[in-house]
């Protein structure tokens, strides 16, 4: 399963990860969100112990949302060493694709 991030945990979970973490800022009502979801628990479960999957919350992590500028959802950031690597926007996208992103960030 994925992670749940929040203001509370994002810090640890995220910034001071020593493995890259793939975020996804989602919200309950967004279709391509929920189409995604499935998708990404199971890379979060395929890349145990190389990355972390978490997922964001826009409607509950406000401050998070405005703070990495989040304008449309699924909105997928990667993180490595605390900083943005890369980033997808929207859900036209493959397990295969994000994975070999995380990846080559490991």
């Amino acid at each position: 399963m994925s992670l749940k991030l929040t203001d509370t945990n994002f810090q640890s979970e995220v910034i001071d990860s020593n493995v890259p973490v793939l975020v996804d800022f989602w919200a309950e009502w967004c279709g391509p969100c929920k189409m995604l979801g499935p998708v990404l628990d199971q890379l979060s479960t395929e890349l145990e112990g190389q990355a972390k999957v978490g997922k964001v919350n826009v409607d509950e992590a406000r401050e998070l949302a405005v703070k990495y500028s989040v304008r449309s959802i699924p909105y997928l950031l990667f993180f490595k060493n605390g900083e943005v690597k890369d980033q997808i926007v929207g859900a036209n996208v493959t397990k295969d694709q994000l994975k070999a992103k995380l990846l080559a960030l490991a």
